[in-house]
């Protein structure tokens, strides 16, 4: 398959989520062992933790080392000490992260079926087949070999309830019950989700299928029993050793580290065929992409998804690292990350105002200088550059609203609104400072700082004070569901899935469901509201012509380029995805054969890379 057709068929498929992520005071041994323990105590100190979380007291009995022959080591996933390994909390560790599935979503939980992003299909996992058995019903059969890593059966009623789960509380799949009637078992190996009539969406109750990780009925039961079911209780649940159907177990944490350890009774051998070659799986939490970056380099991380500053030069100083496209730009572009700002400030209330700021921004600079060159020119529109998702709009038709890098242009329509300068440079509208407002990212995300460091200068020469601010990923996390920001930096859209581009505008516009500024959203940060949007966004699904969905599409684009609620900075790709062989070799590569994506070995259909790689 050529790289153009790859690039199509991965780019089509997108669903709404987002990507950050956020260990235990005990005393156990959670290092590796040999000559690779100097390696690891190097990493324990450029780690992020900040001994601020109190931990859990894990199992008494000391964990032995783990051999670096048997440990595969990545990165990028994990910012900070993790809070709890608990889907229905805000703030999941990896590789159980609500507000990330793709950090691992098939490594403990499992999901009922696997996306494969080269071929744009779901493939059988917890779920054997599905069908429609009408326009309004979707049939799922599983997979009778399932079973919860406590040796009980995983059944249809452990699938409905996981489903009940995201209709009685607001959590990371609640979502799906806008576009559901209801979720009922359909005997012990199979059940149906009927649709909602009134707000018909095939595209979303297809995500769901592999998005929504299945939890146990008679654990989780247990835990909202405790709780008294109150939500609020129940996603303090540390929820340490995860009774789940996955491959691996929770084996060790820190604030340094997480470590999973491979379950010998896993069910899906008989899937696979075998175990996972990895015994363990350990993801070291660094300090900034530097620290991972060094790390990485050294064959101390095999497999890592964080940016890393012009990646060639790696393999070309004699380190056994590759990418998954052999040749640049090396990564396949997926994903949009972009500013979402604040409505309720004053001043960024302004569409102008957004608009002049968008139109500040210098975006070739953050290609060349944050992004090592691998986000091609920026063309705003709600689509990627891909053909499978840009024959979605009418480039011709969006044209004159989109906006390019122009300096003068910006200073000319915040002067035609009356927002003058004030002594310091500082423009002020209708007795409102336009600035300082904060622009907000992960620390150590060093692409993203960098990027919102040149956005707080473009802003500058047009005479908007933007102050950039770096706390830790969890913060971020908190303040971005919670509306705590004035400017945050974010990816709409996460994950892989069957969707056209619609997930990505509904994350960005789509403003029911969501919840008010202070309480816990899951998308629309900025709390952006226009009618007309959500009439488009809840239409889309419903249409299967092309010239249909292109008109609507094109009449949403147009919304966002006149309203501005977010700006895309820069075309991403959705995972790092670079690996380091002086450990483990027979990693997916373009044009290998296997049908195995580039999804971190871990997300989807990546998972198979686990199966597939050898040890030296």
């Amino acid at each position: 398959m050529n790289r153009k057709k790859i690039a199509s068929l991965i780019c089509a498929f997108f669903v709404a989520t987002t990507v950050l992520s956020g260990c235990s005071s005990g005393k156990k041994d959670g290092s590796v062992s040999g000559n690779d323990q100097s390696k690891n105590q190097t990493a324990v100190q450029n780690s992020s933790a900040q001994q601020t979380t109190s931990l859990p007291a894990q199992n008494p009995n000391d964990k032995k080392p783990t051999p670096r022959n048997e440990t595969l080591y990545v990165n990028g996933l994990q910012w900070g000490p993790p809070n709890n390994f608990n889907y229905l909390s805000a703030n999941g560790a990896w590789p159980v992260n609500p507000t990330s599935y793709n950090n691992g979503r098939e490594l403990i939980y499992e999901t009922l079926f696997m996306f494969n992003q080269l071929t744009g299909q779901m493939e059988p996992l917890l779920g054997e087949k599905y069908s429609w058995s009408d326009d309004y019903t979707l049939k799922v059969e599983l997979n009778k070999n399932a079973r919860w890593n406590d040796g009980k059966p995983l059944t249809s009623e452990d699938v409905v309830y996981t489903y009940q789960l995201g209709k009685k509380y607001t959590i990371a799949w609640s979502n799906y019950w806008t576009f559901i009637e209801d979720v009922a078992a359909d005997g012990p190996n199979a059940f149906n989700i009927k649709l909602n009539k009134s707000n018909y969406n095939k595209l979303s109750v297809l995500d769901s299928i592999q998005q929504i990780p299945m939890h146990p009925k008679h654990a989780w039961e247990e835990i909202e029993k405790k709780a008294g079911n109150n939500i609020a209780e129940i996603r303090k649940e540390f929820n340490p050793n995860p009774v789940a159907s996955g491959p691996y177990k929770v084996y060790y944490y820190d604030d340094t580290k997480i470590t999973l350890v491979r379950d010998d009774n896993y069910w899906g051998k008989a899937l696979f065929g075998k175990l996972p070659a990895p015994k363990y799986v350990t993801h070291i939490i660094y300090k900034d992409n530097a620290a991972g970056d060094l790390a990485f380099k050294n064959g101390e991380v095999d497999m890592s998804q964080q940016f890393i500053p012009q990646v060639w030069n790696m393999w070309k100083n004699g380190a056994p690292v590759r990418t998954y496209l052999k040749d640049a730009p090396y990564y396949i572009s997926g994903s949009l990350p972009s500013i979402f700002f604040n409505l309720s400030k004053k001043g960024l209330d302004n569409a102008d105002v957004r608009r002049a700021i968008a139109m500040s921004i210098d975006y070739k600079k953050i290609s060349d200088l944050a992004m090592s060159g691998y986000s091609p020119n920026m063309e705003p529109s709600l689509t990627l550059l891909t053909d499978a998702e840009s024959k979605y709009v009418d480039k011709e038709a969006i044209k004159p609203l989109q906006w390019k890098t122009d300096v003068a242009g910006a200073n000319a329509l915040l002067d035609k609104i009356g927002a003058a300068k004030g002594p310091d440079g500082i423009r002020v509208l209708n007795g409102t400072r336009l600035g300082p407002w904060e622009l907000e990212c992960p620390y150590g995300w060093s692409d993203w700082n960098a990027t919102l460091e040149i956005v707080a200068q473009s802003a500058k020469q047009v005479g908007i004070e933007l102050r950039t601010k770096f706390p830790e990923a969890p913060v971020v996390i908190n303040d971005k569901q919670t509306g705590k920001f004035d400017i945050l930096m974010d990816t709409p859209a996460g994950g892989q899935a069957p969707s056209q581009p619609w997930a990505r505008t509904r994350f960005l516009m789509y403003s029911k469901g969501v919840a008010p500024f202070g309480e816990m959203a899951f998308w629309n940060w900025g709390r952006y509201k226009n009618q007309r949007a959500d009439e488009i966004i809840e239409a889309i699904p419903s249409k299967t012509d092309l010239n249909e969905l292109k008109a609507l599409y094109t009449e949403l684009t147009k919304i966002w380029l006149t309203d501005v609620p977010s700006v895309g900075l820069l075309y991403r790709p959705w995972s790092f995805y670079t690996v380091n062989e002086s450990v483990w070799t027979g990693f997916p590569a373009e044009g290998d054969k296997t049908n195995i994506p580039p999804q971190i070995c871990m997300d989807g259909a990546g998972i198979k890379a686990l199966y597939n790689i050898k040890n030296k």
